[in-house]
């Protein structure tokens, strides 16, 4: 039982890592990526669809992202969707895919997406210490109804906080690489 306490746990603390690593995927470090796509949703044919499952999209040059829709009727709607997007990137249209050239980073603008970067992985390790209190919590509960013992319960305790402690460091892992991503870009 305790030990499904820990798998809880740290399952909880993947899921925010996997939230984070997300989170960092919609962040423009001055090269094309493709998640930057991830969350833009296009009108077709009255429903909302993501623009991953209306067209391919690919990366012929370090800064340019293409994106070619399966219906070529569909194109105007993508390219409205793109500009409506909080992307701040104006995309062109030559009738049978739409080009995407991701602008160079301002010195300025790189210390603001790291800052961005920072406050992410601040997020997420708030997100896995509460994880982290929730499974504290249940131990002491089982440990008050004894379910287990005073000594399992330390025992515990610490495997929990080694869980958190490896969760913690793939978030400040992540952010750096995301941070020297962005600085060198």
């Amino acid at each position: 039982m305790a030990n499904e306490v820990i798998d809880k746990a740290k399952s909880n603390m993947d899921k925010s890592i996997a939230v984070y690593q997300k989170d960092l995927g919609g962040i423009r470090a001055g090269v094309a990526n493709a998640s930057l796509l991830d969350g833009i949703k296009v009108e077709y044919y009255g429903a909302p669809t993501p623009l991953n499952q209306m067209a391919s999209v690919s990366i012929p040059e370090a800064r340019v992202l293409m994106i070619t829709p399966y219906d070529k009727s569909s194109l105007d709607d993508i390219e409205h969707a793109i500009l409506a997007s909080d992307l701040g990137i104006t995309p062109a249209n030559d009738g049978t895919v739409i080009r995407i050239v991701i602008p160079q980073l301002t010195g300025e603008r790189r210390q603001e997406i790291a800052k961005q970067v920072g406050k992410l992985a601040e997020q997420a390790k708030i997100a896995i210490r509460n994880v982290r209190r929730e499974a504290m919590d249940t131990l002491k509960r089982q440990e008050k109804n004894g379910d287990i013992t005073e000594d399992e319960q330390r025992s515990l305790e610490k495997q929990v906080q080694k869980v958190t402690d490896e969760s913690t460091k793939k978030v400040d892992q992540l952010a750096d690489e995301k941070s020297k991503e962005i600085t060198q870009g």
